[in-house]
């Protein structure tokens, strides 16, 4: 079996395969259907089966939005002896009231970020970005490790221009509002559904490569849209992982109802990882 490597997140290390918790709590990214079909296969039972499949194949770090529900599948992963560690992203609630972080950090993520587009990517848009900084200094103040999600580039550069105190990046490899809004200028009407743009991925995978900080990217299979063959599924791994630093990682969503998603992703990164290391 394939060995993950890992990288270092501040003390920590975790390796440069993370599993997502958007397939698990139906967050499909497609349709209702979709995402009640995920969610619907996703009992506690499911989810630490999944999370222990992941500690069989080396994945080391599970990132989930903190809800009540994560939170009751977290206890009960570790009740049943789960070690994968946990990094946690804010819902969209910390945007009006981020009283809560405290709290939430007693739960012992490793890392803690604000919610790209409901959060991060909002406090931009809306000129808050002092709002941002209060945040983070909150996450900060707990003594867990301070990340930032984000699928505007445009945020990225200004965090790294203005030397925020920031620990790790996630980093969405296509900007679904800059894309919706691309659409809109040209046609004329919103679009049936997200829009993936192709220029998106080279710029974010560029700034990746200029901050020294290490970066966790996501969105890298287009929400499920590059998922037509293995082949296809390797294919943009591989682009990712050449494009960005050896200390990156991918941010995968995995789904095992139909297959052995957990298994084939982690055979095909560490043997990516490989190739580029050899």
């Amino acid at each position: 079996m394939s060995v993950l490597p890992t990288v270092p997140l501040g003390p920590h290390r975790i390796s440069r395969l993370v599993i997502g918790d958007n397939p698990i709590y139906g967050y499909s990214h497609f349709n209702q259907l979709l995402s009640q079909h995920q969610s619907g296969f996703h009992s506690t039972e499911q989810v630490i089966a999944t999370l222990k499949r992941c500690e069989e194949v080396g994945i080391t770090a599970w990132q989930n939005t903190v809800t009540d529900r994560s939170l009751s599948d977290l206890r009960a992963y570790r009740e049943a002896g789960g070690t994968i560690q946990w990094l946690c992203l804010s819902t969209g609630r910390w945007y009006d009231d981020p009283s809560g972080i405290a709290e939430v950090a007693a739960h012992g993520p490793i890392g803690m970020a604000p919610h790209g587009g409901g959060v991060a990517d909002r406090c931009f848009r809306e000129n808050r970005l002092g709002h941002l900084r209060d945040i983070l200094k909150r996450i900060r103040d707990t003594g867990t490790l301070v990340g930032l999600s984000t699928h505007d580039p445009r945020l990225l550069e200004t965090v790294e221009s203005e030397a925020w105190d920031i620990d790790y990046y996630m980093t969405a490899l296509y900007n679904l509002r800059g894309g919706r809004e691309e659409f809109e200028q040209r046609f004329g009407y919103a679009p049936l559904g997200e829009i993936y743009l192709r220029e998106d991925r080279d710029r974010m995978l560029a700034l990746m490569r200029q901050t020294s900080k290490p970066c966790m990217a996501f969105k890298v299979l287009a929400a499920g849209r590059l998922i037509g063959s293995r082949d296809q599924i390797r294919s943009e791994f591989a682009y990712a992982l050449k494009n960005s630093k050896p200390t990156d990682s991918l941010l995968i969503g995995m789904y095992q109802q139909f297959g052995n998603q957990v298994g084939e992703n982690a055979a095909a990164v560490a043997d990516i990882c490989r190739e580029l290391s050899g």
